[in-house]
């Protein structure tokens, strides 16, 4: 048992966890000026440069090590994997602002318990957001804008192009150490086994058609939760078909159920982590509610761990109160926002194309940029 301690100080630091990482580093980029940083991680002279630059400090928090960590701090940001959820159970024993942006479904309903239940003798004192949802909750957090748009979210349908030009950390391809695990969904409003790499069909997202092929994400959990959807789908392609059609092949001949356990991690990671100088993070997500069907593309031409950032940073405005309503105590998932109409316009201002098409529950025919479709709203 080790005694990590956080200490809430509402003019302390924003702690980030693996704040020197390539998203960590995106993140700490777009807070610093607002709120002083400071970065934790293995190896904190990694983070001299950045220090530097930014004006922020930074400490050795290796989270496979059982020595302690202690810190005051506003808020805390997880952006590197929480295996035994120290960073999460020292913010709730310190009453912290927690938002995490790093597991895989199985570990978010892992954490949602803990959050809910509290730790021995305590019960959450502080916003707990777990905001993992695909690209730092940015998935959900459209999903709900486009919800509020129709009157409610009935199905909801996400297909993501995974530029393997981009930049990547370590722990963006985790998903891989999932592809041999059936995981659960709701399709119809009944729970279904879906293997991972089937239902593979081929589609526009963005300017490019891309075969895409089913994923576990936390979005697929939670938005029946949320919003009450009744059928949550996400699929995911690459910028390369002939990748894709290679990683389905091997889903297909139970490559990854075979090839499971620490032997084979390597392995695993090595068909996908092959990270690029940059390259473009495209997604497309389509609502289906009471008042008919919109689709949103999101566009970051800085790729998938900026877009990560900007979901961690909006998830950090929710948890400080920063962003137009007050932080509420205790669980959230990133599309449970009080303000889903200020969600679209938020992302556009870090630098995120969304482009809306369809037509909302007014019955009025939307196509075009965020900033377009809502000034015709507003008129």
């Amino acid at each position: 048992m080790n005694n990590d301690q956080l200490m809430h100080d509402p003019a302390g630091p924003v702690l980030l966890v693996g704040g020197y990482g390539t998203v960590g580093a995106e993140l700490a980029r777009m807070a610093a000026g607002t709120w002083p940083l400071l970065l934790a991680g293995r190896t904190p002279a990694r983070a001299a440069d950045l220090c530097r630059e930014l004006g922020a400090g930074a400490r050795r928090w290796d989270l496979s090590d059982p020595e302690p960590f202690q810190a005051a701090a506003r808020a805390v940001v997880g952006l590197v994997n929480d295996p035994d959820d120290r960073v999460l159970r020292a913010a709730l024993a310190g009453g912290v602002p927690y938002v995490d942006v790093t597991r895989w479904t199985s570990r978010v309903q892992r954490a949602a318990a803990l959050a809910s239940l509290g730790l021995p003798g305590t019960g959450p004192a502080a916003p707990v957001l777990l905001s993992s949802g695909w690209m730092g909750g940015v998935v959900p957090l459209v999903a709900a804008a486009l919800a509020e748009r129709l009157g409610g979210a009935d199905r909801v349908e996400t297909s993501i192009r995974y530029d393997l030009a981009d930049r990547a950390g370590a722990d963006s391809v985790e998903f891989m150490d999932r592809l041999g695990v059936d995981f659960e969904v709701l399709e119809g409003g009944r729970a279904k086994a879906v293997s991972p790499l089937s239902g593979a069909r081929t589609l526009s997202i963005g300017d490019h058609r891309t075969k895409v092929a089913r994923i576990d994400t936390p979005e697929q959990f939670t938005l029946p939760l949320t919003l009450g959807a009744r059928t949550v789908t996400t699929r995911i392609g690459f910028s390369s078909t002939a990748a894709t059609s290679a990683l389905v092949g091997l889903g297909r001949i139970g490559f990854f159920r075979r090839a499971r356990g620490e032997r084979w991690r390597p392995v695993r990671r090595r068909l996908l982590y092959a990270p690029g100088g940059g390259g473009t993070a495209t997604l497309r997500i389509e609502v289906e509610g009471p008042g008919g069907i919109l689709r949103a593309t999101v566009t970051d031409p800085h790729g998938q761990a900026r877009l990560t950032a900007v979901g961690a940073l909006l998830g950090l405005r929710r948890v400080l109160g920063a962003d137009g309503a007050p932080a509420r105590t205790g669980l959230a998932f990133p599309e449970s926002h009080p303000l889903p109409g200020t969600l679209l316009p938020a992302l556009e201002a870090a630098g995120v194309r969304v482009d809306v098409t369809g037509r909302d529950v007014t019955g009025r025919d939307i196509a075009g940029p965020v900033a377009e479709t809502a000034a015709g709203a507003a008129a």
